[in-house]
């Protein structure tokens, strides 16, 4: 590996590793807050709006976050080649699980985009087509690997884990909206939400072209699924 091939690896790992931990950071405080609800006035009228949204739907909100969180910590993992290597039946068992999660998570999801959209019908509509597609790809990873077609399985997982770091990369751009003051949360939720996906599954998209590859499998081993870290 060039050292120019090397530097791109460790930008996309840090990158990516960054995403997860906002999507963490996320959801930690979200359980918080439905969790152990802060007492008296709020700080922040608008954050205690959408708090008290996601709090009409307590159950649901944490049937979505907590498995979102644990795919969130697998899934990288299942992308480092010195583990899947070393590790073949634990990636495999991992991956299984993995699906189980993702399908909680994009269903979840689903049910979420229609009972606590705050921005809308624009936000419904951005989060229902990319829950569609989470769950699509997620399929579609599923299905390759079974038959074997290891390249293809690859792709579509990677862009399957685009759009699950989408949550996260919509949360500086709503930081950003709040900090301009211009638009309420129930007009900027929707644009924001449209451009975090629609950014990580581009670029996760730029990825699987750039990487593609396309290989016999006899060994039954896995390519490589990102950079090598």
């Amino acid at each position: 590996m060039t050292m120019q091939a090397r530097a791109a690896s460790r930008l996309i790992w840090s990158f990516t590793l960054f995403l997860v931990m906002i999507g963490l950071l996320a959801a930690v405080r979200r359980a918080y807050v439905l969790l152990d609800p802060p007492k008296g006035p709020p700080r922040f009228a608008a954050a205690a709006a959408m708090d008290a949204g996601f709090a009409q739907h307590k159950s649901l909100t944490l049937a979505h976050i907590v498995p979102a969180s644990l795919f969130m910590v697998l899934m990288p993992l299942q992308f480092a080649r010195r583990i899947r290597d070393r590790h073949i039946k634990w990636h495999r068992w991992s991956g299984r699980f993995l699906i189980v999660l993702g399908t909680f998570v994009g269903v979840s999801a689903l049910v979420l985009s229609y009972t606590t959209a705050i921005g809308g019908a624009n936000e419904t509509a951005a989060t229902t087509l990319f829950a569609l597609l989470f769950l699509t790809f997620l399929g579609r990873g599923f299905w390759n690997i079974r038959h074997r077609r290891v390249a293809e399985h690859r792709e579509w997982m990677i862009r399957a884990f685009g759009v699950a770091l989408g949550i996260a990369t919509t949360r500086p751009i709503v930081g950003a909206f709040f900090a301009a003051g211009r638009l309420s949360p129930h007009e900027f939720f929707g644009i924001a939400f449209w451009l975090g996906f629609s950014l990580t599954l581009l670029g996760a998209e730029v990825w699987v072209q750039r990487s593609r590859v396309r290989l016999e499998d006899p060994a039954g081993q896995f390519p490589n699924l990102l950079p090598t870290p």
